[in-house]
C-alpha cells in the first residue's frame, strides 16, 4: 500500500455485511496454550497478521512444531506437554505486546537461555511488573536495559512454583502470561493481585482459553488465585471467533455515516469483552439486532456520552472518530493505561482530534471531545493500527482525510481498508 491513503466519503448510509478475521486476543493466547499442550491442537478461523505471526515464528524457535495455513484460516500445533525442546532461542516480536509477555513467561517455563526483544517502540512498553513477577517464583530473567522495558533475558530452569504477585493496573496481559504457563509448574502458584485490575474481559478471555484445554483454577478471593500443576489436554478442533474489537470498526462505520451493518459471526455471548462497544452505541441513539451468529448496528442521530472505557480500552478510539458525530461532548474515562499500548494512546487521540480542528481536553485517564467542523487533515498513526483504522472512518464523512503509514494495520487486520472499501461499494 501507498505511504498515505485517502478516504473516500460515501454519498449515503452504509448498508452492508462483513465477517472481521479471527480475534487476535484469542489466537495468541490459544497459540500459548496449544503450546503447553499433550498432543497435536487444530485451531481454525486463526488470525493472520503480524501479531500472530511473531507468536508463530517464536513457537517454532522453541522448537514447538506450528503448521499455519493462512489459505484456511488454520493452524496445527504439536504441542509440547510443558517441555519446551529448545534450550536457547532468541524472539524478536517487533511490536506484539501480548506476544512477548506471554513468550517471556513461556521460556521462564523451560530449560536454558532466551532473549525476547522487538523494534524501537517495543524497546518502550513496559515489562517489568511481569519481571518482577517472574523474580519471585526464583526465575532468573532480567531487562537488559534499566528503563523496566525490553529485551528480556530469562535464564531458565523451569518452574518450581511458590508465591507471586502482580499488579494489575498497567496490564492485564501480566496476570494473563503466568496464568497460563502456571499449570507447567513443579508446584502450585499463587498469585495476588495488587490494585484494581484493568480490562478485566481480557482476563475471561485467558480463562475461557484455559478452560477449553481442561485447566482448573483456584480463586481462593477475589485477589488471590492459585493453579495446581496440569496438563492441557487438546480439544479436538478450537474455533477463533471473529475479533471483536475490529467488528468495532464497522459498527462505527454504521453509527457515523446512519447506516446499517451486520458482523457474522459474532453474538452478545461472545468471548471477547470488546463486543459491549455495541453498549457503548445504544447509548449514543443507535438500534442494535442481537441474532444468534451476528449482530446488526442501525445507525441513528448520535448524541455525546460519558462512559467509563476501562474494560472495553481498545475500542477507545473508535469511540472517538464516533464521537466526532454526535450532539454534545463525549467523555471517554479511565483509560490511562493505554498509554502503554503501541503508542500513547489517550495523547495520540487529542493530538489527531486537534488536527482536524476539534476542541479536546486530555486529563491522564481521560479525553473529552466536542465536536464541531471537521477539517480535512493528514492523521498520523504513530505505528499503531487502532489510530488507522479508526480515524480512517472520520474520512467516511469528511473530505480529505488522509491516513499516513496505513500500512501498519497488518499487526492485527491487513485487509482492513479492503474490506472497509467493499463494505462501502455495497452503500445504497
Amino acid at each position: 500500500m501507498a505511504k498515505t491513503y485517502e478516504v473516500t466519503p460515501v454519498s449515503g448510509p452504509i448498508q452492508g455485511t462483513v465477517r472481521p478475521p479471527g480475534s487476535k486476543s484469542i489466537t495468541n493466547r490459544a497459540l500459548i496454550v496449544a503450546a503447553l499442550a499433550q498432543g497435536t491442537t487444530h485451531l481454525t478461523g486463526v488470525l493472520d497478521s503480524q501479531d500472530t505471526q511473531v507468536m508463530i515464528e517464536s513457537l517454532n524457535r522453541l522448537g514447538i512444531r506450528v503448521d499455519h495455513d493462512p489459505n484456511t484460516c488454520s493452524i496445527e500445533v504439536e504441542g509440547c506437554g510443558g517441555k519446551i525442546p529448545r534450550k536457547e532461542a532468541s524472539l524478536w516480536l517487533e511490536n506484539s505486546g501480548t506476544s512477548i509477555r506471554f513468550l517471556t513467561a513461556l521460556c521462564a517455563a523451560g530449560e536454558g537461555e532466551f532473549v525476547l526483544d522487538g523494534n524501537a517502540r517495543m524497546q518502550q512498553r513496559p515489562i517489568r511488573d511481569l519481571v518482577n513477577s517472574l523474580k519471585q517464583l526464583s526465575v532468573d530473567v532480567e531487562c537488559k536495559e534499566e528503563t523496566g522495558c525490553p529485551p528480556v533475558c530469562v535464564k531458565a530452569r523451569g518452574l518450581s512454583g511458590g508465591e507471586t504477585s502482580i499488579a494489575g493496573n498497567v496490564s492485564s496481559q501480566y496476570l494473563s502470561a503466568l496464568l497460563m504457563v502456571a499449570p507447567a509448574a513443579q508446584s502450585a502458584i499463587t498469585i495476588n493481585i495488587q490494585g484494581e485490575m484493568v480490562s478485566r474481559p481480557y482476563l475471561d478471555i485467558t480463562l475461557g482459553v484455559m478452560a477449553q484445554f481442561g485447566v482448573t483454577i483456584d480463586r481462593i478471593q477475589e485477589s488471590l488465585w492459585r493453579i495446581q500443576p496440569q496438563t492441557y489436554q487438546r480439544p479436538v478442533a478450537y474455533d477463533i471467533e471473529p475479533d471483536a474489537s475490529a467488528a468495532s470498526y464497522f459498527f462505527a462505520a454504521a453509527a457515523i455515516t446512519g447506516g446499517r451493518v451486520t458482523v457474522d459471526g459474532l453474538n452478545q455471548d461472545a468471548l471477547q469483552g470488546d463486543i459491549n462497544f455495541i453498549r457503548v452505541l445504544e447509548d449514543m441513539g443507535c438500534e442494535i439486532k442481537r441474532e444468534r451468529n451476528s449482530i446488526t448496528v442501525q445507525g441513528k442521530p448520535l448524541r455525546g456520552i460519558d462512559v467509563d472505557m476501562n474494560d472495553i480500552s481498545d475500542t477507545a478510539q473508535t469511540l472517538a472518530a464516533v464521537a466526532l458525530f454526535a450532539e454534545g461532548p463525549t467523555t471517554i474515562r479511565n483509560v490511562g493505561h493505554i498509554r502503554h499500548k503501541e503508542t500513547d494512546r489517550l495523547n495520540a487521540i487529542a493530538t489527531e482530534i486537534k488536527r482536524l480542528g476539534i476542541q479536546v481536553e486530555e486529563t491522564v485517564d481521560s479525553v473529552t471531545i466536542h465536536p464541531g467542523a471537521i477539517q480535512p487533515a493528514t492523521i498520523e498513526t504513530y505505528d499503531d493500527h487502532r489510530m488507522a483504522m479508526s480515524f480512517a472512518l472520520v474520512g467516511l464523512k469528511v473530505p480529505g482525510i488522509v491516513i499516513s503509514d496505513p500500512d501498519c494495520t497488518i499487526k492485527t487486520y491487513p485487509r482492513f481498508f479492503t474490506d472497509l472499501e467493499q463494505l462501502c461499494g455495497q452503500s445504497s
